[in-house]
């Protein structure tokens, strides 16, 4: 296990970059705790796999560091990093047994036969292949294959971190879960330090106790689950926790209240009058129909999804989603909305922003 700092740390796939639009993954200061489990969220393309990569020294980075344990591995290989990695696709030796290749890591250092026969037994368990140890991969199926992998990576105790790249890609849904599961109380259990990249955001938030939302290259921000939903830092953020996303409405702000095409909306800290792009963001949850009172609205479609409905809705001719209760009427006199004002955000150039107590 290992606390892990990325120092000033930056790559670019250009030989000579010339600006910061070069590099897939911008400078990044920051120090991730020993044994708490990471999730690296994200679209496609925004750096996670970069990031991953560069950790477990399959990459070196164009600029900066690496420390574990504040020990230098910038230069170090893969091996003497002492990682586990599981990658997107299976990787297999297809001539051995189930068996044989969750030993391998441990046979490969020496470990004897008897821990190696407990350890092979407990990880079989865990991913549901206990039946399964004398066969041989070849002929298995791809999820089965991603199986082994998964175990392979936390067969060993003793890794500084366990490296996982979207390594439930090809599992079935179910077992997805019972995965994720899995690899939760393996890490209460033995406390391992572990990264999990992933665009899934259900994945992340499940697994991890801290969340690392990447976009455009950068570390947008790092929080629970809860941080992320209450108090998004960005509004990429804000879009992409969620179902439906935060809802992001261009407006003015002055002092300790928002204007959106001559309305009114109240906010509870005050702001002065910043100036850029200049929005605010608030949640569907936190978006109440009314009849009369608020920003006028047209209902295109409400979706009915069992727990509760989305009312998909146009608010000055911009898409505005509002998440009401199960057992709510929706009547024709509902044509406006309002907002909680403690859950609205201001963003300027896609940030949130502080603000001061009103």
């Amino acid at each position: 296990m290992a606390k892990i700092t990325l120092d000033n740390l930056a790559h670019s796939y250009l030989a000579k970059p010339a600006s910061e639009d070069d590099f897939a993954l911008k400078q990044l200061d920051h120090v991730w705790a020993d044994g708490e489990a990471y999730a690296l969220l994200g679209s496609s393309g925004c750096g996670k796999s970069t990031l991953l990569n560069i950790i477990s020294g399959l990459l070196h980075p164009s600029q900066g560091r690496i420390l574990f344990d504040d020990k230098d591995v910038t230069a170090a290989t893969t091996a003497d990093r002492n990682i586990a990695q599981v990658f997107q696709f299976p990787v297999v030796y297809d001539t051995m047994t189930v068996r044989d290749n969750l030993a391998f890591p441990l046979r490969n250092r020496g470990e004897s036969a008897a821990y190696v026969a407990e350890r092979v037994q407990a990880i079989a368990r865990m991913i549901g292949m206990e039946d399964q140890l004398s066969k041989r991969a070849r002929g298995l199926t791809a999820d089965a294959k991603q199986k082994i992998s998964l175990g392979r990576g936390m067969v060993r105790e003793d890794v500084n971190a366990l490296l996982f790249d979207e390594p439930l890609t090809v599992i079935d849904p179910h077992m997805k879960w019972e995965l994720r599961t899995q690899l939760k109380s393996l890490h209460h259990e033995f406390g391992h330090t572990m990264i999990y990249v992933t665009h899934d955001q259900t994945e992340a938030l499940t697994f991890a106790d801290k969340v690392v939302v990447m976009y455009d290259g950068r570390v947008v921000q790092i929080g629970t689950p809860e941080d992320l939903f209450e108090t998004p830092a960005h509004t990429f953020v804000g879009y992409f926790i969620g179902s439906p996303g935060m809802n992001v409405i261009p407006a003015e702000v002055q002092g300790t209240r928002a204007v959106v095409q001559g309305h009114d909306v109240s906010l509870t800290r005050g702001f002065g009058t910043p100036s850029g792009k200049v929005e605010i963001g608030v949640r569907p949850e936190f978006v109440t129909l009314t009849a009369g009172a608020g920003l006028p609205v047209t209902i295109r479609r409400v979706e009915d999804v069992g727990r509760h409905k989305i009312v998909r809705a146009s608010l000055f001719g911009a898409d505005l989603n509002i998440v009401v209760g199960e057992g709510v009427e929706i009547g024709a006199d509902m044509t406006n909305v309002t907002f909680a004002p403690a859950k609205v955000g201001v963003y300027v150039d896609d940030w949130r922003q502080t603000g001061e107590a009103a």
